[in-house]
């Protein structure tokens, strides 16, 4: 918990007056969603895009203003944790069920600041199940196609019932065990009909903001900063 605290409030660093922010899910996010709370209190202003119904609901608890996706042009800074990063800062993201509208407020920003504890760095992707969120209609068809890529798939559950993710979608988790070539299978995932999008995060941090368990803080530039 240490370690996920101090990684989410670290990136509070780079968030600057007036900018548009935007706040990923999960819970190295949530550390930094209380610390920019504080700053907000002590005169910080911003306006901020949520990137789950879970996330707004807490940003609205820290008094973070938030203003609709479709008022903004673009976003200053995104900050937004990850389940997997490789040596050349590739993701996957997903574990919180909101991949979509992540990927589509990281698109929309100039920069992209992960956050993650150590256990999170990984030679390759893939121990982690790669989540998909494909379209109900026919999601087992969907299924057996994404098995035909190596992989072993199961839907998530929510009890259970299906987990239903905040744009009506089903997520199915692909175990995978390695990712070696992870450009071209996001490819091969997304070319899927009824796929409407997958977890792998390719190119897109500028920056990797880790927390260890001995307390302290690794900033690592990706060389992509924009």
């Amino acid at each position: 918990m240490e370690s996920k605290k101090i990684a989410g409030e670290r990136a509070v660093d780079y968030v600057r007056d007036g900018m548009i922010v935007g706040l990923g899910t999960g819970s190295t996010v949530y550390w930094t969603l209380s610390r920019l709370g504080e700053k907000i209190k002590q005169g910080l202003s911003i306006q901020a895009v949520a990137t789950s119904v879970q996330t707004e609901s807490l940003a609205k608890e820290f008094g973070i203003a938030l203003i609709p996706f479709s008022k903004v042009e673009s976003i200053d800074l995104t900050i937004d944790g990850a389940d997997e990063v490789d040596p050349e800062w590739n993701l996957v993201k997903g574990g919180g069920g909101a991949l979509l509208r992540e990927k589509i407020v990281a698109d929309a920003s100039k920069r992209l600041i992960i956050v993650a504890d150590e256990s999170k760095l990984v030679r390759h992707l893939g121990k982690f199940p790669l989540p998909v969120e494909v379209v109900k209609f026919g999601f087992e068809w969907t299924m057996r196609r994404l098995s035909g890529l190596g992989c072993s798939v199961k839907p998530r559950l929510s009890g259970d019932n299906p987990f239903v993710t905040d744009n009506g979608n089903f997520i199915v988790d692909c175990s995978f065990e390695s990712i070696v070539r992870p450009r071209e299978l996001h490819r091969e995932i997304n070319d899927i009909p009824g796929v409407i999008d997958n977890g792998l995060f390719i190119d897109r941090a500028s920056r990797v903001i880790v927390g260890c368990q001995d307390g302290t803080v690794k900033e690592l530039n990706s060389g992509k900063a924009k």
